[in-house]
């Protein structure tokens, strides 16, 4: 975890900080293995050392799960990180973008350095995963397939979207997961249509189309599958649809590896979606990276720049939504491995005609 912490240090100079406080619980976590998840608390890193400034509820903890990195136990977090500043000699500080303004503007009254607002510092650093990190998405990937195959098994006309999201969860975790990484979407007929709706109690019916898409986490890293499956024949149009989808995951997925870019992705999905007819429900990006959070770099979308490299794991996930009919996503996890990709998640990709 140390090389982390040095791997950021070794960004100062090129950003014209001596030092950096980190606020998001997820870059905690990643540069010394654990954090506060309430947010409670700042890792603040200075040229030649890091210090994590906390409570007396998170000391016991702490020591047991960050033993090598200094503590500093307070209520007043900030003045503690202005205390630290001063006796590292700092001059500009680094801050996220995650800092509430109320935090900012106590900086920004009491510090003597100057206070610099960074975007992505830590993120980018994550994006590349370490051999550690790609065995723990592959078994989230893994074991998320297997879950979605045996809610397959169980769903049916007559279910609730909350049920099913339920039975979903319940099995994830029976069978390994610490918890989901978003609230499980199950969205059936009209509903599937929003793209981000979430269970309800609205029943199944035959002849809709299904959504599901979940994220479970296994060793601190996540998934994230979306598979549309229909309850009998969803009929002659959105089957249609359906299989135009496919082929546009189908192409963008042939198309990942080592310096594609996210806007050259999505344009592969989106143009042959317009040409099929189907451009304007295309509303959303085309997928983005995985890892300790749900939603990471690169983001793969128009306009985004953001090249693909070896160790990235990234989803796609086109899409096309029809207002008062139904919807059709699906969304698969894909390593970008040297020579191009591997496909981690399992689940069949043609129509699952329940």
């Amino acid at each position: 975890m140390t090389t982390r912490i040095e791997r950021l240090q070794a960004k100062f100079a090129g950003l014209s900080i001596d030092s950096f406080l980190v606020s998001s619980p997820s870059n905690q976590r990643y540069l010394v293995g654990t954090s506060v998840e309430s947010g409670d608390g700042y890792l603040l890193v200075t040229q030649n050392d890091a210090v994590f400034i906390t409570d007396a509820r998170y000391e016991a903890e702490l020591a047991s799960t960050m033993p090598a990195v200094p503590k500093t136990i307070t209520r007043d977090y900030l003045q503690a990180v202005d205390d630290a500043l001063e006796a590292a000699g700092a001059t500009v500080l680094g801050i996220e973008d995650s800092l509430t303004l109320a935090e900012f503007e106590w900086l920004d009254e009491h510090l003597m350095t100057d206070i610099v607002p960074l975007k992505n510092v830590i993120d980018e650093l994550r994006q590349v995963k370490e051999p550690a990190e790609v065995a723990a998405i592959r078994r989230a990937t893994a074991l998320t397939s297997e879950g979605v195959l045996a809610l397959l098994e169980v769903l049916h006309a007559g279910m609730t979207e909350r049920q099913a999201a339920q039975w979903l969860e319940r099995w994830m975790q029976d069978h390994g997961a610490t918890g989901p990484s978003f609230g499980t979407i199950v969205a059936s007929g009209v509903r599937s249509a929003w793209p981000h709706g979430q269970a309800s109690d609205k029943v199944l019916a035959t002849g809709e189309l299904v959504t599901i898409d979940c994220g479970f986490y296994v060793d601190g890293y996540t998934s994230d599958l979306t598979r549309t499956v229909a309850l009998g024949d969803p009929g002659a149009e959105l089957t249609a649809a359906y299989r135009a989808v496919q082929t546009a995951q189908e192409k963008i997925m042939a198309a990942v590896r080592p310096g594609a870019t996210g806007d050259e992705l999505d344009v592969i999905g989106r143009q042959y979606l317009t040409d099929q007819g189907y451009g304007p429900a295309f509303i959303h990006g085309t997928g983005h990276g995985i890892g300790l959070d749900i939603h990471e770099g690169p983001n793969i979308g128009r306009g985004w720049p953001d090249v693909l490299a070896p160790n990235e794991v990234i989803t796609v996930e086109p899409g096309v939504y029809f207002t008062g009919k139904g919807g059709i996503r699906i969304e698969d996890d894909l390593l970008v491995t040297r020579t191009g990709h591997e496909i981690l998640t399992t689940v069949p990709r043609n129509l699952i005609i329940l």
